[in-house]
């Protein structure tokens, strides 16, 4: 049984990467070190992805788990309810 994402944050996480610098990225919302994987995801059927930056650059990165580009943030969590809503 695959468990939906819990929701992170309300806002993306910008992080600087070197070109070439490979990260694992939170899918299932439950890391404690977002918007990366701390292995939280055992026993709830949701890894992490990995992600390989293609240049040098600050790369914005969901929290909300629901963007359509992951890792990486679409604005989605503009169209959620507030955290406190949900």
């Amino acid at each position: 049984m695959t468990a939906e994402p819990v929701c992170a944050g309300d806002a993306p996480i910008p992080v600087e990467l070197a070109e070439g610098q490979a990260v694992r990225w939170c899918a299932c919302g439950r890391s404690a070190a977002q918007p990366f994987c701390d292995g939280s995801h055992r026993d709830c059927g949701l890894g992490p992805v990995a992600f390989v930056a293609p240049r040098a650059k600050t790369y914005f990165f969901c929290t909300c788990k629901r963007s359509g580009r992951q890792p990486l943030c679409d604005g989605r969590h503009n169209f959620m309810a507030p955290a406190g809503d949900r």
